[in-house]
């Protein structure tokens, strides 16, 4: 395939359209794309700037702009050289005006404005980084979500990813030879998840991380049937309990993360638009 580079135009943070692009790249398996990633773009000078850079590398730009003036500018000067450009929000920001009757604001980063759901988000990240592989379990009760599964089940980057987006996270590791606190099985508010997965997938998941740390590949830490008795074990404890099982052997962090949300929104569905 021959190489693409890719510009990345935001007058914000840029976060939306970085997750654009990944999930668009996502659908060409093997394209060698070369990103170029402008966020903040507010004024002339900064073009200019970046215009030098897309002549030297010319390929395709996406970008969200909201400036009228920053917007032409761009167009006018890619069509000169020949570029293809996309706004890639304007197609749901035009759907929306007309379903809704109503302008858009037209204000850069208008999604990342410091607002009541902005410091929840942050709350949360505070308390998830806090109460990460079992840590403060005392104040588990203020959790939204605990998850709990065996070492390496993706537990604390699914509990960090939920914690962005405004949830706040517990998480335990579980442990045949240590018993979770008894404080686990008396939670009210928050939703307990149990995350598990193929023990044979969990064997190579462990053993890559042991390389990864320099050490011995072969314990009883990635013991075939030693893995087999924990994710048994877990598997025994969630259902003793009641908790909902998700099994991330084939899932992402986002799509592990997403089936949590809508176990939480089937639990408190009136919280759903503020998440």
């Amino acid at each position: 395939m021959p190489r693409l580079h890719l510009h990345l135009l935001s007058d914000s943070t840029g976060e939306t359209l970085e997750m654009l692009a990944k999930a668009a790249l996502a659908q060409f398996e093997g394209a060698e794309v070369i990103r170029h990633f402008w966020p903040m773009v507010r004024s002339q000078q900064h073009l200019d700037r970046i215009m030098g850079e897309i002549g030297a590398n010319p390929g395709l730009v996406f970008y969200t702009l909201v400036n009228p003036e920053t917007r032409t500018k761009l167009e006018e000067r890619c069509r000169a050289l020949g570029l293809p450009v996309v706004p890639v929000l304007d197609a749901a920001v035009e759907a929306l005006e007309a379903a809704l009757g109503q302008h858009p604001k037209a204000r850069p980063g208008s999604q990342h404005a410091m607002n009541e759901a902005y410091f929840k988000r942050v709350d949360a990240i505070h308390y998830t980084i806090a109460h990460d592989d079992g840590v403060g379990w005392e104040n588990w009760e203020e959790a939204d979500i605990v998850l709990a599964g065996v070492s390496r089940s993706s537990k604390t980057p699914t509990s960090i990813y939920l914690a962005n987006r405004g949830y706040k996270v517990a998480n335990i590791p579980i442990v045949v030879e240590s018993p979770p606190p008894p404080a686990l099985y008396g939670l009210k508010h928050p939703l307990v998840v149990g995350l598990t997965t193929a023990p044979d997938r969990l064997v190579q998941v462990r053993r890559n991380r042991l390389l990864s740390l320099n050490q011995a590949p072969e314990t009883a830490y990635v013991d075939a049937d030693r893995v087999a008795r924990e994710v048994q074990y877990a598997r025994r404890m969630f259902a003793d309990n009641d908790w909902p099982v998700i099994d991330v052997t084939r899932r992402s962090i986002e799509e592990t993360a997403a089936a949590v949300i809508n176990l939480y929104n089937e639990r408190h569905p009136q919280e759903e638009s503020d998440a």
